[in-house]
Formats: C-alpha cells, structure tokens, sequence
C-alpha cells in the first residue's frame, strides 16, 4: 500500500477518548510519518493538536453520542436516550456518507475509540476496524436499564462485527468483542522539565503541597474553591478557566500546557473517575484523589482498578463536595499490587497499526 492512511474514529463525548487517541496517533506519526491520519470526532482542534505536534486531517463528525451532560458529572438521560435512538434511525444514511468518504480517499484501516458503528462502516468499505477502549457504552447504558437495554443490545451487536479490540487496564470485560489483546496505558507524557514547569507557572511550593485539579473537559460546576483558603501554603492548578481569582490558585490557561505536562510537579491529582487522567497519574506515577460515582458503571470499575496501580484516595462525594478538605492532611493509601508494571500501550498499537500497512 503506497500511501497508507488511517481513519480514526473517536466518540462525541468528553476529552478523554480524543486525547487518548490522539496519543495513539502521535506515536504513529513520530514512528512512520508518511501515515495519513484522518481523525473523525468533535472534539476541538486544540485539543488534538495539544496531543499530535505534526500533520493530521481533523473531520469534525459525530458517529455517537456517549452521553449528554452539562459538566463532568452531570449527566441528561432522558435527552441522551433520544439522541441515540436518531442516530440509530439514521445510521444507513451515516454509513453509507462515510463509505463513501473511505473509498475515495483510499483509507485502509479503521481505528476506533469507541463510536459502535464504526464496525458497520468497515464492514459496508470492506476495510477492517480495529477498536480501543476500556469499556464500551453498552456496559453504561445496560446499567441504566428500560429503554437503554435495547440500545445496549445493538451496541453489543456493533462491537461484535469489530474485527479487534485492543483492550486498555481499568477495563470491564468487554465481552461483547470477539477477539481481545490487552495493552498497557495510553495517553500523553511530559514535555517539560519540572523545573521549567515550576518556573512558567510560578508555582513555589513543594511537590507535596501543589495539587492539580483536573475534572475533563466539561469540567465540574459546584467545586467549592472556598475550601482552598485553609490551605495558604499549598498551591493548586487548574484548567477551569472560570475559577475564581484565589491566591493559592494557578489558572493554566495555555494550551500547550496539558494535564500531564503537570503531573510531576504535583503531589496529587484531584479528580473525578476519568480513564485518561487515571491513566496519565498511573503513566506518570503521580498519587490520585477521587470522588466516587454511583450513577456511572466505568467509574466503579475505574476506581476499584486504579487502586492497585498507584497511591490513592476514594472520597465520598460528600466529603468532596461538602467537606472542609482535611483529606489533604490525611496520608495516600499504598497501591494494592505495587509490582505491577505500567507499559506502554500507545507503542503496543501504533507498532501493530504500521505493522498491518506495511503487510497490506
């Protein structure tokens, strides 16, 4: 195949799915730069930019929905469930929009995180789709029962004509895959010296004092930012752009700057259940704080898992939310399996991708 090119498919919904993808894609690119990326998703150029410093082709197209939610935790069922049944009633007409875009622009292979009907796709273009993912969404709405269980039914369906699922830690089963490898973490690494780091934000306290605050892209309205004036000589970071004007808090408003480019500089990720920050604290070896999530099956999983990789703390959302925050003065609970070791699955897929284009 004299020009290979990949299609990369990444679901409409949150950050996580496209910056763990876009990992994926950077070490293809820095490993064989004549690959054509093609990233259909929703999510901002910024965002993908952020994670692949060279050439790709963005096409903002929505294949799913995962779930609708005014911010990182807050999810809208009811409009959720409509959403998925138009985009089942008009899934023909999706695919057959998207063949035809695959054929003519010669695209050989599908890589996925996690749209369902990306597997349809490949198949209509005779091309193979490969997924990545921890869970699929069938596993959430399954949970949720009624009418959700008919659409988890045609999900797992979807996933089942998926010729290979490239499985990441912190996963459900997944079952509904009928050929899974397992791979290691995924997501970015540091760019920067924790001294340059230190220097361009102006962060002065120690390590164990400097908290980065990270709650995905659609962040988390509520958080009580009161609590950090019991802290004067602590130091925390944040992405959230409408946090208010504290002393003790660094708003990181470049783009260039990610969450993992932070990581080192601070003692602990405080966070909400999220595969792509736990990944990138697990990657980084960077302690975890999280609230828990009754209401969203992956974050039970998420939580349980993470605790064997890193030291951590589970918060209750009330403690959280509600608390005085004398979590901070407590002491990280000790990883479960602490030999356990943290590998590389960017690298994993990327290698198998440029192996498949260099044996087409």
């Amino acid at each position: 195949m004299p020009y290979p090119i990949l299609y990369v498919a990444v679901t409409n919904h949150g950050f996580g799915h496209a910056t763990r993808s876009a990992s994926i894609v950077a070490e293809i690119k820095r490993l064989r730069p004549d690959i054509t990326i093609i990233l259909t998703t929703t999510a901002p150029y910024w965002l993908l930019e952020s994670y692949i410093q060279t050439d790709f082709i963005h096409r903002p197209r929505a294949l799913d929905i995962g779930i609708l939610q005014s911010d990182s935790i807050t999810m809208d069922k009811p409009a959720t469930l409509e959403k998925l049944k138009q985009i089942r009633a008009q899934q023909d007409s999706l695919i057959a929009s998207e063949v035809t875009f695959i054929k003519q622009n010669r695209v050989g292979l599908i890589l996925a995180d996690i749209p369902p009907i990306a597997a349809l796709i490949a198949k209509a273009a005779g091309i193979p789709c490969w997924m990545c993912s921890n869970f699929g969404f069938d596993f959430i709405y399954r949970s949720w029962g009624g009418e959700f269980v008919e659409i988890a039914d045609w999900i797992a369906d979807c996933f089942h004509q998926c010729d290979r699922l490239f499985r990441l830690p912190l996963h459900e089963p997944m079952s509904a895959f009928p050929v899974i490898t397992d791979v290691g973490f995924t997501g970015g690494s540091p760019r920067y010296s924790p001294d340059s780091i230190r220097q361009a934000l102006g962060v002065q306290a120690e390590r164990d004092r400097t908290v980065l605050m990270s709650f995905g892209g659609l962040g988390l309205s509520a958080i009580p930012y009161h609590n950090l004036q019991r802290f004067p000589d602590w130091q925390f970071l944040t992405f959230d752009r409408n946090a208010p004007p504290l002393p003790n808090l660094i708003k990181v408003a470049d783009n260039s700057y990610r969450p993992v480019d932070l990581m080192p500089i601070c003692g602990r990720v405080l966070s909400k259940p999220g595969y792509s920050t736990f990944s990138e604290a697990c990657r980084t070896e960077t302690p975890l704080i999280s609230i828990t999530r009754d209401d969203f099956a992956e974050a039970r999983v998420l939580i349980d898992r993470v605790q064997h990789y890193i030291p951590h703390q589970i918060l209750a959302p009330t403690e959280f939310f509600e608390g005085d925050w004398e979590f901070l003065h407590q002491p990280m609970q000790p990883p479960r399996t602490p030999q356990m070791d943290i590998t590389d699955g960017n690298q994993t897929v990327a290698q198998t991708v440029i192996n498949f284009f260099q044996n087409a």
